[in-house]
C-alpha cells in the first residue's frame, strides 16, 4: 500500500476518533538510537473542555484531574488504533505513551510529543514549555505514534508566536518559567525548570492527581482563552 493510501486511512481513523488536530512529521535525525528505525510520526491533539480549562486559573481541581485522565485514556485508545493500522500495512509503529516518564530523574519520556507536533506543523512551544496552537492554544493533550512509514510530512513550525506575551510567566506560582522565546533546538531548561515545577506541584497540589498536574500557566494562555470565547 503506498504511503498516500496509508495516510488517508490514518486520517479516517483520526477523524473518527475525534482528533481536533493532526499531522504527519518527518523525524529523520531526531529520534535517539533506541528509536532510530522510526523516522516519521503521526502527531495528534485532543481538545480539552474550555470551561474546565478556564477554571484551572485558580489552581487544579478534581474536574481538571478527571478530564486529564479521561483524555489520556482516549489518546491511548486512538494511538493504539493508529499503531495497529500502520502494522497491518506492513510498517513498524509504536505509540508513545501519554504522560509517562521513562526517565523519572530528568522527567522525560521516550520521545517528546511536542517535537513530533512542531514537526507535524501543529504549533510551537510556548513560554509555558507546552505546545501552543492557533486554534486551541495549549488547551489540548498530545499523542504520538512513531513509524518507519514515509508519510507525507507537513511543513514544520519553526518559530514562536508568543511575541511579548508573558501571561503564563505572571501566572506560574512556582516561578518555574524563564520567559525564553522558543526556536527549534532550544533545550527545555532554557524555557523552564521541570524540577521547580514538579516540586511545587508535589508540595501544593498533592491531593490533585497525586501532584502530577497543575495547569495554571496553561489556563492563563490567551490563545487558549480564545477557545472559551468562541
Amino acid at each position: 500500500m503506498p504511503p498516500s493510501d496509508i495516510a488517508a486511512e490514518l486520517e479516517r481513523i483520526l477523524a473518527q476518533g475525534g482528533a481536533a488536530l493532526f499531522g504527519f512529521a518527518d523525524l529523520r535525525g531526531l529520534t535517539p538510537p533506541p528509536l532510530a528505525q522510526y523516522d516519521h510520526a503521526v502527531s495528534l491533539a485532543l481538545a480539552m473542555e474550555p470551561g474546565i480549562m478556564a477554571s484551572v486559573i485558580a489552581g487544579p481541581n478534581q474536574a481538571y484531574a478527571q478530564l486529564y485522565a479521561r483524555t489520556n485514556e482516549r489518546l491511548g485508545a486512538l494511538c493504539a488504533r493508529l499503531e495497529e493500522a500502520l502494522k497491518a500495512a506492513g510498517h513498524q509503529a509504536w505509540a508513545v505513551p501519554a504522560s509517562v516518564r521513562s526517565d523519572p530523574v530528568n522527567m522525560r519520556g521516550d520521545f517528546p510529543h511536542k517535537t513530533a507536533a512542531t514537526r507535524a506543523g501543529l504549533g510551537w512551544i510556548g513560554k509555558n514549555a507546552q505546545l501552543v496552537t492557533h486554534s486551541l492554544g495549549p488547551w489540548l493533550r498530545l499523542g504520538t505514534v512513531l513509524t518507519d512509514c514515509p508519510l507525507p510530512a507537513a511543513a514544520p513550525v519553526e518559530r514562536s508566536f508568543c511575541g511579548d506575551c508573558e501571561a503564563c510567566l505572571r501566572a506560574c506560582p512556582a516561578g518555574a518559567l524563564n520567559g525564553a522565546q522558543w526556536t527549534p533546538g532550544l533545550i527545555r531548561e532554557q524555557i523552564f525548570s521541570a524540577h521547580t515545577c514538579d516540586a511545587w506541584k508535589k508540595e501544593n497540589f498533592l491531593r490533585i492527581h497525586d501532584g502530577h498536574i497543575c495547569g495554571i500557566c496553561t489556563a492563563a494562555c490567551p490563545f487558549g482563552q480564545k477557545t472559551l470565547r468562541r
